[in-house]
């Protein structure tokens, strides 16, 4: 099984820039950040949620 080599890796992003322009790759940068900065603060908000509390505390007992 052969893997990528950096050429060709190098040659996929000049492809990838040339056809969307690095003003709107980062804007899709940009976005998908903010897309996992608040998916991750939904995750660590849902853990604290009354009703996970509530459950958590109905197992300690």
């Amino acid at each position: 099984m052969m893997g990528i080599s950096i050429w060709q890796l190098l040659i996929i992003l000049l492809i990838v820039v040339m056809l969307f322009g690095t003003k709107r790759l980062r804007g899709l940068g940009s976005d998908l950040g903010s897309a996992i900065s608040g998916f991750r603060k939904s995750v660590s908000e849902g853990d604290s949620t009354p009703a996970a509390q509530e459950s958590v505390r109905h197992e300690v007992k």
